[in-house]
């Protein structure tokens, strides 16, 4: 039997630590030839040349993601090495946390250019040329997949930024999945809990996520969720576009996002007086949304 991604090709950006690493790995012993990006060269060089001494193949690439024609370069870096391109992994990301009423408009636009722009640039060259090869009359296996966040789908206390740049990805990825179907290309998001450098920076988080020393089954092992990817990145996943997982150990959950209720419907203008009544029941009828993360 063929390996999962037999002579598949993928970027995964942020691949130099953490669960970009943990993903590169995975994605390159399943036969998947891996563009690991990342801006950190020796980080990056480290996890290729992990992954060439296993047998695979991969390659470093140090362009900026948040930059539109540096991104360009990182898509022609891999068809120019391999030959062809079939996923792009967005993966790169950084924390910038404040509580709201503190934060600076720079650390507002840092998360949103690396996180949310980060995300369109390089997928927006991907899609232009599996877009060709799907006029051409050869359509891609093409995969995009992106990464979310539980601070995306609920909201997290000290992170607005980062939850309403996690926020966008996830619409992002619906509109894409909608949108790119026609061209051979699925979409799909990770909202992904594991041991990653971010992690383990806070204290309580790292006794939490430490690794177990009995030799027992490692839950917050960021491969954990790589094996997921791996199977989204794959020919066996065609069918499964437009999802949102969540996924931690042996975890793996679909996010049900917003939907409409039936609501109610008068043929005419409300009143305020009427609207003290109706908006209260209808919040009362509603399931309750999930909690703020640290509320």
């Amino acid at each position: 039997m063929s390996p999962l991604l037999h002579e598949r090709v993928a970027i995964i950006t942020g691949a130099g630590g953490g669960l970009g690493a943990a993903h590169a790995r995975i994605f390159a012993a399943h036969g998947c030839a891996v563009v690991v990006n990342d801006i950190n060269a020796d980080a990056a060089q480290s996890v290729v040349d992990e992954i060439v001494s296993a047998g695979g193949r991969a390659c470093t690439d140090l362009h900026d993601i948040t930059d539109y024609a540096q991104s360009q370069a990182i898509v022609q870096r891999a068809l120019d090495t391999y030959g062809q391109l079939d996923i792009v992994l967005n993966n790169a990301g950084v924390n910038r946390d404040r509580m709201f009423a503190s934060m600076t408009e720079d650390e507002w636009d840092t998360i949103m250019r690396i996180h949310l722009k980060g995300h369109f640039c390089i997928s927006s060259h991907a899609v232009q040329y599996w877009k060709a090869l799907a006029k051409a009359g050869t359509p891609a296996q093409a995969r995009i997949i992106n990464t979310t966040s539980g601070a995306g789908l609920q909201g997290s206390i000290g992170q607005s930024n980062y939850a309403a740049a996690k926020a966008g990805i996830a619409a992002l990825t619906l509109n894409q999945a909608a949108e790119l179907g026609r061209y051979g290309i699925t979409a799909n998001a990770i909202a992904p809990a594991a041991r990653t450098g971010m992690t383990m920076a806070v204290d309580s988080m790292a006794k939490q996520m430490a690794p177990p020393q009995d030799g027992s089954f490692d839950y917050w092992a960021p491969e954990n969720v790589s094996i997921l990817l791996a199977w989204l990145a794959s020919t066996n996943a065609s069918d499964i576009t437009g999802q949102v997982f969540e996924a931690e150990g042996g975890r793996i959950c679909v996010a049900d996002g917003w939907r409409t209720t039936p609501g109610v419907n008068k043929p005419a203008q409300w009143t305020a007086q009427e609207l003290d009544t109706v908006i209260p029941d209808l919040v009362a009828q509603a399931v309750p949304a999930q909690k703020v993360w640290g509320s």
